[in-house]
């Protein structure tokens, strides 16, 4: 019976995604907006019904943690490998700058903000430790997601779009530094643990990075695939064992992974992409929906919730706005990477499950936290056209992009060809004729 009921809830879950995420793209937002969606409402469904544990019973719960885990792990692993430190040629100086005021300003405002609730609300057993963690939570941006959206704009080959992805990758990076840190301490690590994170990094740079090397050189296909999986999961158990948590560990291992501009690597990575993407990030989605539970907020939960959506949305695209405009960059350049940076998605929710699962964040803030981080990932967009749109208007848009420019050229021809037809049957009825000029 739990079999049965195990495999039926997969199929549902994964349903319920794919429609989710087919009908967030209808609207204009990003696959991921839906299927986030999808999973907080099902989990809402059972909470409101009563039926988590007739529908998701003991060994099927476990067994779905099982399998968001193992999720998590090819999730990171390919975050890691698409960072590409390659990006950061020739744009370092705006790279550094729109960093730095998108990870300082949303971490000290959100930093501010833990300091507020702990002393107000939510008395942790751990003050210095929630603070650091709620501001690091803060200061995420969603890489995966943010990619997409900038080649969903056609925004691939401007200044803009480059430079969010590129500011993004380097956001991620330090952010799981910080996090890495956190997790150390919230987890009771010892300092000798902490410590042999170094070597550890060390090793998978100067020992596993040539080692996979020459098994891409001489092996090829599966076998190749199947050694790197290994290893995979082999650094996730290894961060694990040190006190950090196993994301870390995944991540690192893609991030050092070579031959990324390798064909058959590139189509197997994609694959794994895939596999998450359809199946065992949906899985995860409401894995992490099951410990959000809004019905219980009040008025001032929905304070909390204003507060936290004003502080995570006004720090990370103020911040973002003012290291592009210090730079020098145009107001239209700027504010496009600003909303692009806000972007959250799939990485705050792996962040708020670390939180959760170390008990740093109550289902209460934690419950708020991916609500903010769902409204966020779906401002994105809408606020991404607005800031364009504004910048048409004032003269601060950039050039067009070749998409877009392709899409004007190709518009203004069908004009010509209708303009050109009707004047034809006008002349075959006899009307006098009116020819454009190019």
């Amino acid at each position: 019976m739990t079999n049965l009921m195990m495999l039926l809830d997969v199929a549902v879950i994964v349903l319920a995604a794919k429609l989710a995420g087919r009908l967030a793209v209808r609207i204009g937002q990003p696959a991921v907006v839906g299927e986030i969606a999808a999973g907080v409402l099902l989990a809402a469904v059972l909470h409101g019904g009563g039926m988590t544990e007739t529908v998701l019973p003991g060994g099927v719960k476990d067994a779905l943690h099982a399998i968001a885990t193992f999720g998590l792990v090819l999730f990171m692993f390919t975050v890691g490998h698409e960072w590409d430190p390659r990006l950061l040629r020739g744009r370092r100086g705006a790279t550094v700058a729109i960093v730095l005021g998108s990870t300082l300003l949303p971490l000290a405002l959100g930093c501010a903000l833990a300091w507020w609730l702990a002393a107000t609300t939510y008395h942790p057993a751990n003050p210095a430790l929630f603070v650091l963690f709620l501001g690091t939570a803060m200061s995420i941006t969603a890489l995966p997601v943010l990619a997409r959206i900038v080649t969903d704009r056609g925004l691939t080959g401007t200044v803009a779009g480059g430079l969010a992805v590129v500011c993004a990758a380097v956001v991620d990076v330090l952010a799981w530094v910080v996090l890495a840190v956190v997790v150390a301490l919230g987890g009771g690590a010892s300092p000798w643990q902490m410590l042999l994170s170094v070597p550890y990094l060390l090793v998978l740079l100067f020992g596993v990075r040539p080692l996979l090397s020459f098994v891409l050189r001489r092996w090829s296909g599966r076998a190749e695939f199947g050694v790197i999986l290994a290893g995979l999961f082999l650094s996730a158990a290894a961060t694990e064992g040190l006190g950090m948590h196993y994301v870390f560990g995944a991540f690192l291992f893609g991030a050092v992974l070579p031959g990324k501009d390798d064909p058959v690597m590139k189509r197997q990575m994609s694959e794994i992409a895939r596999l998450c993407r359809t199946f065992l990030l949906p899985i995860f989605f409401v894995v992490a929906a099951l410990a959000v539970d809004t019905t219980a907020l009040g008025l001032s939960g929905l304070g909390e919730l204003a507060l936290i959506l004003l502080v995570a949305i006004g720090a990370k695209a103020g911040g973002a706005y003012l290291g592009a405009r210090l730079y020098g960059m145009r107001r239209g350049e700027a504010a496009s990477v600003a909303a692009l940076m806000n972007a959250r998605g799939v990485t705050e929710l792996v962040v708020l499950q670390v939180g959760l699962q170390l008990a740093v964040l109550d289902e209460r803030l934690y419950s708020l936290m991916v609500v903010m981080a769902l409204v966020t990932t779906a401002l994105t967009g809408p606020l991404l056209s607005l800031v364009r749109r504004f910048a048409r208007v004032s003269g601060q848009e950039p050039p067009a992009p070749p998409a877009e420019q392709a899409e004007e050229v190709e518009e203004a021809e069908e004009a010509e060809e209708a303009v050109e037809s009707d004047a034809e049957e006008a002349g075959k009825a006899g009307a006098p004729v009116l020819t454009a000029r190019r």
